[in-house]
């Protein structure tokens, strides 16, 4: 079993990466609403209360299996969305980052910021030394944030990973630890 993990406030330019709390709730019931996020992520499918309280609750499982860090993003005392830092690879010095956006907090720089601090944060962690994103091709808002916040596309890797019920090609993007 992995190591428990804590995990840290880290302020952005215009979020704070915090853990989730019970009140996060109306943030991913609003998720639900998004065709692909239930899809690629452990968000629910459906609008229910009691599945986005147990979303929440899971993301502070990450933390204490020593899976990764889930972080809640917040603006203006407002969760926004989540972005992760997913440990899994970690015995290769690997971290693989994931994040989403509340459909109507988006188009705001929310995830760029959030990318970028989670980024310079994860920089503090000795056991990393490379930083990845796997981000679907249609995604086009998504890849634009990973490039923003400095990750270069390495590549297409093809019928990747399974989403829904198909096999979906992901670019995969990356950044190695600075000198």
């Amino acid at each position: 079993m992995l190591q428990p993990l804590v995990v840290p406030v880290i302020t952005g330019e215009s979020v704070t990466l915090r853990p989730f709390e019970a009140s996060d709730v109306d943030a991913v019931l609003e998720a639900t609403t998004d065709p692909l996020i239930p899809l690629i992520t452990s968000v629910p499918d459906t609008a229910d209360h009691e599945l986005a309280a147990a979303f929440v609750a899971r993301q502070h499982e990450r933390a204490v299996t020593g899976v990764g860090y889930s972080f809640a993003v917040e603006s203006g005392s407002v969760c926004v969305g989540q972005i992760g830092l997913w440990l899994r690879d970690l015995d290769q010095g690997r971290a693989t980052i994931g994040y989403w956006i509340r459909p109507g907090s988006r188009r705001r720089g929310h995830a760029a910021d959030a990318l970028s601090a989670v980024t310079g944060w994860a920089w503090s962690l000795p056991e990393v030394h490379r930083l990845q994103l796997y981000i679907e091709p249609y995604n086009v808002g998504s890849w634009r944030t990973a490039e923003r916040a400095g990750y270069a596309r390495e590549g297409l890797l093809r019928s990747w990973e399974v989403v829904g019920d198909e096999r979906r090609d992901m670019f995969m993007y990356g950044m190695t630890r600075p000198h």
